[in-house]
């Protein structure tokens, strides 16, 4: 994962802070632009839920514990390429290069998933049983074409995952989530849209579904606390 200078590093996380992250993502527009076939990467926005909960249980000193575990998840897991901020407070962003949205929503579906499998102990001795997060992602050009486009499709879909039940990742462009074609065959996509309508579920809900039971039954979901 890219790494911040000092000056560009939240204090808390060691991530990069909110001004470096715009700065970055300004950037990273600018160069996809300059691209013949403009390259498409995708920003997400990551919110811890319910923090207000975990500080008024937990004190404040509990909160910079989850704070400080759900940066690590990130870090571990966003990948080699991936830029991360403290966006502020509990909100996280992440911008993923060279990546269309829904390779960023499985790779958003593994750090909720780890994040929601993390104990984290508090100063006191106090053990915390997950970090529950929901997270909203949008890419360029697909998306949006500016900074502030991206960031609020993002937040839109943020918004809509709150909303659905917290604890969830969505995806910019509404519910029906389509994915590759070359990652799955047309029939394959065919029943699952017969699925989806037969059960009045999203598709972005049954692979949601259908992600954690295999992620599950191979043991990535096992993070060590």
């Amino acid at each position: 994962m890219t790494k911040p200078q000092t000056s560009q590093a939240d204090e808390l996380t060691s991530l990069f802070n909110r001004k470096a992250f715009l700065a970055e993502l300004s950037g990273v527009l600018s160069q996809a632009k300059l691209s013949t076939h403009e390259v498409p990467f995708s920003v997400a926005l990551i919110d811890i839920d319910r923090f207000y909960d975990i500080n008024e249980r937990y004190g404040h000193a509990g909160g910079d514990k989850i704070l400080e575990a759900f940066s690590q998840i990130v870090q571990e897991m966003a990948g080699d390429d991936a830029l991360s901020s403290r966006y502020g407070g509990d909100e996280f962003a992440i911008i993923f290069p060279n990546t269309e949205r829904e390779q960023a929503f499985l790779r958003l579906e593994q750090i909720r998933i780890a994040a929601s499998q993390r104990e984290v102990v508090t100063t006191k001795g106090e053990h915390i049983p997950g970090i529950p997060v929901s997270a909203g992602v949008a890419s360029f050009p697909i998306d949006g074409r500016s900074e502030n486009e991206l960031l609020r499709k993002s937040d839109q879909a943020l918004y809509r995952a709150k909303v659905a039940g917290r604890d969830q990742v969505r995806l910019s462009y509404e519910e029906r989530m389509v994915p590759k074609t070359s990652h799955f065959t047309q029939t394959q996509l065919e029943r699952l849209s017969k699925l989806s309508e037969e059960r009045s579920v999203s598709e972005a809900d049954l692979l949601r579904e259908a992600m954690d039971d295999l992620l599950t039954k191979y043991g990535v979901n096992k993070i060590e606390s």
